[in-house]
């Protein structure tokens, strides 16, 4: 009879998995104890085994997809054997149904009678152009008027600032580009309005703007300008003829900070090519923008006879324009990220971490580790130096050895102490389980196993359970001093920093020193600002007399 194969709960926080690899297809023979697939967890890749003999029928999740914990991720049974019943049991072929039974109605829906169309208006003979709100900033959603400079009624100009608008960077001023009467205000002041919104019609006096507004104002700015410049040539002819002057560059889209740059600089913005939307002029473009020589000759040939008794004047500095390209990389998140992200953050936001730096002497532990490695059977670092003084003092301090259980607090009187591995796709934290009764070349090779585990991601789950205490090391990297996150339910962790050669003062004298520095991060809850204080002096004193290790 067929079976069904479930995504297995793989490690105590694990949630969902990701199918890595698939080692069989539909259609294979599979025996008992055959790895059937590779699943990366919150912790790790492992290898996923049959524990039942038979044929692939179905494989539900395909590789680099992700599945909750005991979803359906497989079918093994006899060849042949019909399983759709498992599938419907499990739940798999409710999503298909409605569907099916969806299709009749949208099969209906274009037989609906459609409501008749209220009579079109043609918006491009309205003499009245719908101003927007503009996007300002290329992160803006939304801009506050902050004020009006002008009221319903007043006559604007093409280059009048219509209103001031606070963006989420800055307070800019928006132009209006129309030439005529402020028919209406869409916005209030301090109120807010979304991009391309409507917050004003300017337009000829008198105007029925009703269509406009029920239309949403989606009339082309294009074709309602005409109108409005045909009105302003009529009572304005003066300004008609200025406008259509070379050097009137007053109807140019842009920015009112382009335009302020332009003309201190002297530059006519009907020269200048724009390069935001709709060829708005801004200010890259302006300070970009490199005059032609033709025109720089007459000036130069006039200017001629007074710079020959005047003294030169300093040629401008002018920086060269460089362009970048920008690019990103996109990687979908790992479920080991998912699982770092999400315990860090309860762990930071939820426990109210305090920090106590100490300092310490290592002259001593240098020349004990030298002596030691001459004639250990492998070879100890200052890494298994400072677990074994952990374990040592955490028998002194059990407060620091213990867990903040909601309604309880748990004294450990077992000491396992978790070291922090960097691979690649995170961190993973092995145990060393009764640290407190292993010698230091017992440590020695317990840490190195595990670092080629999880560095190959052979770390099984129970390898990674059961801390009490956590040491974060980032010594070999040179780090002077850190603080680290609190490895939940641990209530505490040590940040462990490099050994620095410094000039050091002993018995009045500056001499050399090798200092290093430990940061414990405590949880309030649990530990104390004395308690944390007491461990780390004794950690202190069992690492600058690491005999006290021996004894």
């Amino acid at each position: 009879m067929a079976e069904v194969v479930k995504m297995p709960k793989m490690s105590d926080t694990m949630t969902e998995g990701v199918l890595a690899k698939w080692h069989k297809k539909v259609g294979d023979k599979v025996k008992s104890g055959d790895v059937l697939a590779e699943i990366e967890t919150d912790k790790a890749t492992m290898d996923f085994e049959s524990y039942q003999d038979g044929t692939l029928l179905y494989i539900g999740i395909q590789e680099g997809a992700a599945a909750p914990v005991d979803a359906v991720i497989a079918i093994l049974g006899k060849e042949g054997e019909d399983y759709k019943s498992l599938l419907d049991q499990a739940g798999s072929g409710a999503a298909a149904k409605p569907a099916e039974e969806a299709a009749p109605v949208a099969d209906k829906a274009p037989a609906a009678t459609p409501a008749p169309a209220a009579p079109k208006v043609d918006l491009s003979s309205i003499p009245a152009t719908v101003i927007r709100m503009p996007l300002l900033s290329d992160t803006m959603t939304e801009g506050t008027i902050e004020k009006w400079n002008f009221k319903v009624g007043d006559k604007v100009k093409a280059d009048d600032s219509l209103a001031d608008v606070a963006t989420d960077k800055a307070t800019m001023e928006v132009v209006g580009y129309e030439a005529g009467t402020l028919l209406y205000i869409g916005v209030k002041e301090g109120e807010a309005a979304k991009v391309n919104d409507i917050i004003a019609i300017v337009g000829k006096e008198g105007t029925d703007i009703t269509p406009l507004l029920q239309d949403g104002g989606s009339a082309p700015a294009a074709e309602a300008a005409p109108a409005a410049e045909a009105k302003a040539g009529e009572t304005a002819p003066a300004a008609a003829t200025e406008a259509s002057a070379t050097d009137d560059d007053s109807r140019v889209k842009a920015s009112p900070l382009a335009r302020k740059i332009a003309k201190d600089k002297g530059i006519n913005l009907n020269d200048v090519k724009g390069s935001a939307e709709g060829g708005r002029i801004i200010k890259k473009d302006v300070e970009e923008y490199t005059p032609s020589a033709k025109p720089a000759a007459a000036p130069a040939t006039e200017a001629a006879p007074a710079a020959a008794s005047a003294p030169a004047a300093k040629a401008p500095i002018v920086l060269p324009t460089f362009t970048g390209e920008e690019k990103f990389s996109e990687r979908p998140v790992t479920q080991m990220r998912k699982a770092i992200s999400r315990r860090l953050s309860e762990s930071l936001f939820t426990a109210p971490h305090f920090y106590v730096t100490m300092t310490i002497d290592m002259d001593q532990a240098i020349a004990a580790r030298t002596r030691m490695n001459e004639i250990a059977p492998v070879k100890i670092s200052f890494n298994d130096f400072v677990v074994k003084a952990c374990a040592v003092a955490l028998r002194q301090h059990p407060a620091i050895n213990s867990s903040f259980l909601g309604d309880k607090i748990r004294t450990n009187e077992h000491v396992h102490i978790g070291v922090a591995v960097a691979v690649d796709e995170g961190l993973l934290v092995p145990v060393i389980k009764f640290a407190d009764g292993k010698s230091l070349s017992h440590i020695s090779v317990e840490v190195k196993d595990f670092a080629g585990k999880a560095k190959s991601k052979k770390l099984q789950p129970n390898e990674m359970e059961g801390s009490t205490f956590t040491i974060s090391n980032l010594g070999m990297f040179g780090v002077d001093e850190f603080t680290a996150i609190i490895n939940t339910p641990n209530a505490c962790i040590l940040a462990v920093s490099g050994i620095q050669a410094v000039p050091v003062v002993k018995n009045g004298a500056v001499v050399p020193g090798n200092l290093m520095k430990v940061t414990l991060s405590a949880d309030h809850r649990v530990v104390d600002g004395a308690t944390a204080a007491a461990f780390l002096q004794t950690l202190k004193q069992l690492l600058e007399e690491p005999v006290r290790l021996l004894i």
